[in-house]
């Protein structure tokens, strides 16, 4: 297993108990023999150098100079050990920062000694829990270690970013839809791909993404004490802990919306948009191309939009809303939207002036109403 140990594991969290942690904790995959495995592995990887051809095409997006950036196919523990080597490198300019108030804090003798063991087992129960959920992800923020290569844009070879399959929790949900897993292994990397080319083929989408993420760290409080309050109180209020009529306008709300100044809802409005438009267009690629390519991707889409809607207990549904993760099925569903109503509006290389800077993101409204945005990015300059 790869150490993520150095100051990070004697600061603010210590990252190889999170892996330790979510490693013990996370179910086991399902029961697969050692050549079903391999055939499974090298049937991903085909799948993910397919998509690429498929998703360029469809999408006008993207070389084949463009791809740089390595697909992995892992197990659980390795997309555990994947995030965790990603939350680490995205989190510490804050983490750093707290350590240093840490020191002078009432308290800070107490975080010391404890706080760093506790956070990190905090932090892996919440690894663990979504282990058995991610079907792939495109690592935006993936630095390189011994057993996980990354990738990165053009003109910045240590940028990161590598694409990861999930190969147990593909297998374990394409059973439980009871659906043809050839078709859906090939569905998954469509997805996935998208997301790949996304960032790939826009390579000033990453800094800008992570310009707004570090902003909206940077707004944190950095006082250890106040922080763990203020995550404190989130948690009474979204478990019910306040008496009954002491409810107000945060009740509802996820955990990080609940620990936010009011700079940090406008940047994260600004990266709610950004996400839904990543999510909605990677589901508009997969439904434009699955047709052609998946011949059972009608029945797939309906069973696991069914999937996505009700999730799988209560505590999952519980667990959902506190990460946020119910926001995230609102993305998908809003930035879908917005990219057909675009698409259909000005074609595809009208949306695709979305990619030009910046500036032509669309804003959380137009994300709602995109007849705004076509407006504002396709106006004609007056006379």
């Amino acid at each position: 297993m790869t150490s993520f140990g150095g100051a990070g594991s004697s600061g603010m969290v210590d990252w190889d108990l999170a892996v330790t942690t979510a490693t013990r904790l996370m179910r086991p995959g399902p029961d697969v023999s050692r050549d079903e495995a391999r055939a499974i592995v090298a049937e991903l990887r085909e799948h993910a150098k397919a998509s690429e051809t498929h998703v360029r095409g469809f999408t006008r997006l993207g070389t084949d100079e463009t791809h740089d950036t390595p697909v992995l196919v892992v197990d659980r523990p390795g997309w555990v050990r994947a995030n965790v080597a990603g939350f680490r490198e995205l989190l510490k300019p804050l983490l750093d920062k707290m350590q240093e108030r840490r020191g002078t804090s009432p308290g800070g003798a107490l975080l010391g000694t404890v706080g760093g063991k506790v956070t990190g087992v905090e932090v892996g129960m919440l690894l663990s829990f979504l282990a058995s959920r991610v079907l792939g992800q495109y690592e935006t923020f993936a630095p390189a270690t011994r057993d996980l290569p990354a990738g990165g844009p053009p003109g910045a070879p240590n940028g990161g970013g590598r694409l990861l399959l999930v190969a147990p929790n593909i297998v374990h949900v394409e059973r439980e839809l009871d659906v043809d897993p050839h078709d859906f292994r090939l569905w998954v990397c469509l997805h996935e791909e998208t997301h790949r080319t996304q960032f790939s083929a826009v390579p000033w989408l990453r800094d800008h993404m992570q310009g707004e993420i570090q902003s909206f760290l940077g707004e944190t409080d950095v006082d250890p004490m106040t922080v763990l309050e203020r995550v404190r109180q989130a948690v009474q209020s979204f478990a019910g802990g306040r008496p009954e009529g002491e409810e107000d306008e945060d009740d509802g709300r996820s955990l990080v919306e609940l620990v936010q100044t009011p700079t940090q809802r406008e940047i994260l409005g600004r990266l709610t948009a950004v996400m839904s438009l990543l999510e909605g267009h990677a589901d508009f690629v997969m439904d434009g191309v699955g047709p052609e390519i998946v011949p059972s991707v009608t029945e797939i889409r309906e069973k696991f939009q069914q999937r996505r809607a009700k999730g799988a207990s209560r505590l999952d549904l519980a667990l959902r809303k506190l990460l946020g993760l119910d926001a995230k099925l609102r993305q998908y569903r809003d930035g879908e939207r917005f990219v057909r109503a675009v698409v259909e509006e000005v074609g595809m290389d009208g949306f695709n002036r979305v990619w030009t800077s910046p500036n032509t993101l669309p804003t959380k409204a137009e994300i709602a109403k995109p007849a705004e945005w076509v407006t504002r990015v396709h106006r004609k300059p007056e006379a």
